[in-house]
């Protein structure tokens, strides 16, 4: 059995490692786009179910795939396009509330097991210099809901309710539980 990552994001490899087995990452290319007229958190399941799907894989192999999506006042936040539209996204997040929403797909012969993880968390009110700075350090460009948690943002969130790792890309408490039954023998040596 080989494990697969169908992702190139750094921070999944990184999360993934922490479960101290050997895996491959074979990113998968699909169209992510959401439908608004269907609800978040069986959208970003459906695409990590698609991405999971797309990736070539033997018989046996164990395939991993995400997505994670930040909403907030009933809008989907994803990977901003411009500095204009991440400036956007963080004056949105300012002072409020929102949820990160990661689908999680795993795939082994012809059995699947895919969930979404939900995170809320809470944002101080920023100052138009600090969202202007953050900006410039270009953290925000390839992340969902333009800000990482592990990085400078780590400044604006005043709570966290759920699972930090969730914000990072990838829920890691809920996706050893699945480890566990789709592959018991990849977990034998992790705690």
């Amino acid at each position: 059995m080989q494990v697969i990552l169908a992702s190139s994001s750094p921070r999944r490899r990184e999360l993934l490692g922490l479960f101290g087995i050997p895996f491959v990452v074979r990113a998968a290319d699909i169209d992510e786009t959401m439908d608004p007229e269907k609800a978040p958190f069986d959208e970003v399941a459906r695409v990590s179910r698609a991405k999971a799907l797309a990736v070539p894989r033997g018989e046996d192999d164990l395939v991993i795939a995400a997505d994670t999506i930040v909403v907030c006042a009933g809008r989907v936040l994803g990977k901003p396009h411009s500095r204009e539209e991440a400036a956007a996204m963080l004056t949105l997040l300012s002072g409020r509330d929102h949820q990160v929403m990661t689908g999680c797909t795993l795939l082994r012969g012809d059995r699947a097991e895919t969930f979404t993880e939900v995170t809320d968390l809470h944002f101080r009110p920023l100052s138009q210099r600090e969202i202007e700075k953050y900006i410039a350090s270009g953290e925000p460009m390839d992340k969902a809901g333009a800000y990482g948690i592990q990085g400078g943002a780590a400044l604006f969130c005043q709570r966290i309710e759920g699972d930090y790792y969730n914000v990072m890309g990838l829920p890691v408490c809920r996706l050893g539980q699945s480890l566990a039954r789709l592959a018991p023998e990849a977990m034998e040596d992790t705690l």
